[in-house]
């Protein structure tokens, strides 16, 4: 039995569109920031035993099936590169080819909301192949690792590294060459703070899959973004970070999520992620940003309404926060729940009770200033860059049960 957590990541330059629907091969290179698996993250437990009649998997305490091509991948990719294990302690000892007879029991956990725009997914993928990995003693390295959780999810590929992230797109038609490849590690640029407001937490009506497809057969921007746009902006991209350098950096996401938004609504029939409050955010960002003459704030939203906000640091998030709960001030009188992940910043921005969010001043750089949004956001997420994905030793966050191999509590 083997437990490991991964992060998620929100990307930074989108990846949107497949050259290659079964191997997942993307038709350009994209970047992503892993997220705090403090935060965001998913948990799995993976075990093998020769009571189990067949491979099984619970999704947050659900059992869903196994029967789709991406978990077939994933576990086809594991078995063909598993090695001989041995627990002397235990008394366990697995030959090589005798992974390929034994079934596995998978429960997997994550602790945000799933098939909301917020990368469960790749999540969920990305520590699905790690853990895996690690019960069947694989030793191939992470770019290796990446091609497989890549099979699952594409983005997956991303969360098997910490930091900044870059998903090559690769030439090659068996997909060998399309890998994530770490640009810079989670205490490269330590001082970004990401407020993530969660403006809907149900599933979204247009999968990101059959979105995708759907822009690759109708959208001409698609076609233009990947082969003139992406090349360059991907250059800029690295510098940026690089060189944390965040007026370029802010200006390259936005500028690549709002392209990604236009593809979307280039594509027939069109696809509406965003909504009214994901463009109030927006407009209050732009404003603010305008205002200061130079940007504060990077805003990114994925497929889905949620707004990922990147402050260039702890003081600006603490400002920021403050000009989202002015407009976006919660339903009941429970601030401590509308705020999650990282609390601490309640604090930096001053905000202590419900009556401290009532008495907040009017942004400045607003005009209107009457109207506000009560109940618009579901909730914040307060984050910051993470690690890539880490066995778990904690025994109380072991999912499946030592003796059953059932899911605990099932």
């Amino acid at each position: 039995m083997a437990t490991g957590r991964s992060p998620t990541n929100i990307a930074v330059i989108k990846y949107w569109g497949k050259r290659d629907e079964a191997l997942i091969l993307p038709v350009n290179d994209s970047v992503s920031v892993t997220l705090d698996p403090d935060h965001l993250s998913a948990t799995t437990t993976v075990a093998v035993s020769p009571a189990f009649s067949a491979d099984r998997m619970w999704l947050n305490g659900k059992e869903i099936s196994l029967s789709g091509g991406r978990f077939q991948s994933c576990l086809r990719e594991i078995r063909r590169r598993a090695r001989d294990f041995e627990d002397e302690k235990k008394g366990i000892k697995i030959k090589k080819e005798d992974w390929e007879k034994l079934h596995v029991h998978i429960a997997s956990y994550n602790n945000f909301p799933t098939a909301a725009g917020l990368a469960s997914s790749a999540a969920g993928f990305a520590c699905l192949v790690f853990t895996l990995g690690k019960l069947m003693n694989v030793k191939e390295d992470h770019g290796e690792l990446s091609s497989i959780a890549r099979q699952g999810s594409g983005s997956a590929c991303r969360s098997i590294y910490g930091g900044f992230v870059k998903w090559c797109m690769g030439n090659k038609d068996d997909g060998s060459d399309s890998i994530a490849v770490q640009l810079a590690d989670e205490a490269h640029w330590k001082e970004l703070v990401i407020l993530i407001a969660v403006v809907s937490s149900k599933q979204k009506e247009t999968s990101s899959t059959s979105g995708m497809r759907d822009s690759v057969e109708t959208s001409p921007l698609l076609q233009y973004r990947a082969q003139t746009v992406v090349p360059s902006r991907m250059l800029k991209m690295e510098e940026a970070i690089k060189n944390r350098d965040f007026k370029l950096f802010a200006k390259l996401t936005c500028a690549d999520s709002n392209q990604f938004h236009a593809v979307c609504l280039d594509t027939s029939p069109p696809i509406f992620y965003m909504n009214d409050t994901s463009h109030r955010i927006i407009s209050l960002v732009e404003k603010w940003n305008h205002s200061e003459g130079s940007p504060q704030v990077a805003y990114t939203f994925d497929a889905g309404p949620n707004a990922v906000l990147i402050a260039r640091d702890r003081k600006t998030a603490a400002l920021l926060l403050q000009k989202l709960l002015y407009y976006f001030p919660p339903q009941d009188k429970d601030l401590s729940s509308y705020l999650v992940g990282d609390k601490s910043i309640l604090t930096d921005a001053g905000l202590h009770s419900i009556e401290d969010v009532e008495a907040l001043p009017a942004p400045p750089e607003i005009k209107i200033h009457d109207q506000k949004f009560k109940g618009d956001v579901s909730y914040f997420i307060c984050s910051r860059l993470g690690a890539g994905p880490k066995v778990v030793t904690d025994e109380s966050q072991v999912l499946l049960n030592s003796i059953t191999g059932l899911p605990n509590g099932v």
